[in-house]
């Protein structure tokens, strides 16, 4: 597929909605008019520039949140930003309140971007089109964390300069960051006892394809899959986003939105319109959300679907990068307010992220978003191991990664008295965080394991237990398809060393110890990070281990739903920021062609033609880790 090949074209800009789209290859086959040849002097002028941008990536990300939750908590730290939609931004306040060398740094960056080609995503669809290849089965997209935009709606005093814009999702959410920052985290944290808006703000999910085709002006999430879909016959009438806000506990989706409700409403529509079963795409935590759904529409005295429900209107579910066992990385974050990303800062750039949101207010904000708690790890130690060892240890290693939270020094404090496993790390969590936090969780979410069937059918009455594969089961429809696709092939969170937090006015009883790295004797430590393998985002036990092996467990799986794994490995393009055509990065993926290509035949009606792909040691993983099929 080599039209797939990124080229350098002069005068591009980044992706967005206004004017991102380059010119589909012809017919044919010539080269486009745009092509150019580029000199040794320029090329060595882009690998310099890749340097800068790493150098200067985070510096432009210190505004606000953006750089730390979407960047750091489910996307790459190589955003891309056009400043285009700076314009109408009141950038000399802004400017006040940020380094000197923002704009500068800024906008090296977007230069040295700019000289990088973007892939033509059009070419996708355009090959599937000369396959015969269009749109049969109504597609429902679901987003996944972080990504969907958050518009305000409420009338009161505080509210009213923000009405229908965004604050999260947009340039007003950088500005009201720096600028009203109070205000901002006043609309963004959910009540404390309800887990629902606080008195007197009214922050909704938007709406639509723009609900989640961009994040922000020039980084996209969905848009390159909307354009394939778009290219073989699909639109608003027979595509949809399923967009809703993260923020909350799942439960809550209902009964504040109606989230379950309207879902299950429109596939059924989408069914009677086109007399074709429903593809539903999900993404990330929206996976998890999906999974939840599976269960509450069938349920009595929730969705009232009953046992069939699922067979007659959805044909299959494309899980993308889907966290089916949690993300571990959510675990420090609502710790103490860290992650890889926070940790990997620079002394200047983590001055300037402080200064906007100190470590603890970051904490406290992931705290009053409980949406992000169901991704704690699943499955205990089990999964995840213990100071034995662990199902992804490798040869040679000489550290297991069981461990989960670990301390150098053990005489610090008694919090740091010993090491803990991920069945330790939630009584710690809870030891060190507000009662109120405990109870929403505890209620909310399960993380444990059910080994027989009894169990696990006595848990599909018990919501709680809906978010979690290794406690319930995959509903009863022979007739679904589900296809696992994820990327491999990058460094990804494993584990933690942290330490006594020392500083009075932190707030914070312990914080990571960015001071050890560890990189030789079989050791990945990065900056206190221990580095597993996955996507750079989600591990490859969470993404993996359910599609591999635990879906063909009986109790997980009673029915016989078909489950294909389709592995992808990172294979970046080195000029592109977002990684190019053969990226597996946990977002950046929804941009690679090949996935794109499956999306298409899946929609298309061709899924069967997909052959399980597997390039990681994910089944060997699988074999060690600690749940047995019933004798």
């Amino acid at each position: 597929m080599s039209f797939l090949r990124r080229r350098f074209g002069g005068g591009g800009g980044p992706d967005s909605p206004s004017d991102s789209r380059e010119p589909s290859p012809g017919p044919d086959g010539k080269r486009p008019a745009n092509l150019r040849v580029i000199t040794a002097e320029q090329l060595h002028a882009l690998k310099k520039g890749k340097h800068i941008k790493r150098r200067n990536a985070w510096v432009f990300g210190l505004g606000g949140v953006f750089g730390l939750l979407v960047a750091g908590f489910f996307a790459s730290s190589n955003d891309m930003i056009d400043f285009k939609s700076l314009e109408n931004v009141n950038l000399e306040s802004i400017m006040e309140a940020l380094p000197a060398n923002f704009v500068m740094s800024a906008q090296q960056l977007q230069k040295t971007e700019r000289d990088a080609v973007n892939y033509d995503s059009f070419a996708v669809g355009l090959h599937a089109q000369k396959q015969g290849i269009k749109a049969k089965h109504p597609v429902i997209m679901i987003p996944g964390v972080i990504s969907t935009g958050l518009e305000s709606w409420g009338t009161e005093e505080g509210s009213r300069q923000y009405f229908r814009k965004r604050l999260w999702g947009s340039w007003t959410m950088m500005r009201a960051l720096v600028l009203d920052k109070a205000q901002w985290k006043r609309h963004i944290m959910l009540d404390k006892d309800t887990g629902l808006d606080p008195p007197g703000v009214k922050l909704r999910s938007a709406q639509g394809f723009d609900a989640a085709d961009f994040f922000i002006t020039g980084y996209w999430i969905w848009n390159k899959i909307l354009e394939n879909l778009a290219t073989i016959g699909y639109d608003p009438g027979n595509a949809f986003t399923a967009a809703y806000d993260w923020r909350m506990s799942y439960m809550n989706y209902e009964v504040r939105d109606q989230y379950f409700t309207r879902l299950k409403s429109h596939i059924e529509v989408a069914v009677h319109v086109s007399n074709e079963k429903v593809v539903l795409l999900s993404h990330s935590m929206g996976s998890q959300v999906l999974y939840y759904f599976l269960h509450w529409v069938e349920a009595e005295g929730y969705g009232n679907g009953g046992p069939g429900w699922v067979d007659e209107y959805i044909d299959s579910w494309i899980n993308i990068s889907g966290c089916m066992l949690g993300a571990l990385k959510d675990m420090p974050a609502v710790l103490s307010g860290e992650m890889k990303d926070t940790a990997q800062l620079n002394a200047f750039a983590v001055y300037g992220l402080e200064r906007f949101l100190s470590r603890y207010e970051r904490a406290e904000i992931f705290r009053a978003m409980p949406g992000l708690s169901s991704m704690f790890p699943m499955g205990g130690n089990a999964v995840w191991g213990d100071e034995n060892g662990a199902p992804d240890d490798k040869p040679g290693q000489n550290v297991t990664y069981g461990p989960f939270i670990r301390f150098r020094n053990h005489t610090e404090s008694e919090l740091t008295q010993r090491n803990l496993t991920v069945d330790d790390s939630l009584p710690f969590l809870f030891k060190n965080t507000e009662p109120w936090f405990k109870k929403m969780i505890q209620t909310s979410y399960s993380n444990g394991v059910a080994h027989t069937t009894k169990q696990v059918e006595d848990n599909q009455h018990i919501p709680a237990k809906w978010v979690n594969p290794l406690e319930s089961r995959l509903p009863l429809a022979p007739k679904l398809k589900i296809y696992c696709f994820y990327g491999i092939g990058k460094d990804t969170e494993r584990a933690y060393f942290y330490r006594s937090d020392d500083d009075p006015l932190s707030g914070l009883n312990v914080t990571l110890d960015t001071s050890f790295t560890n990189r030789g004797e079989g050791g990945n430590v990065d900056r206190g990070v221990v580095m597993g393998e996955g996507d750079g985002t989600v591990n490859l036990l969470s993404s993996g281990y359910m599609c591999a092996k635990g879906w063909k467990m009986k109790r997980y799986n009673p029915a016989g739903v078909k489950v294909v794994t389709y592995e992808m490995r990172h294979e970046p393009d080195r000029f592109s920021p977002r990684g190019g055509p053969n990226t597996a990065d946990h977002v950046d993926i929804l941009g690679r062609s090949s996935l794109n290509d499956l999306i298409l035949q899946v929609a298309g009606g061709r899924g069967e033609l997909i052959e399980e792909t597997i390039h990681s040691n994910i089944r060997e993983y699988a074999e060690k880790v600690k749940i047995y099929e019933e004798e």
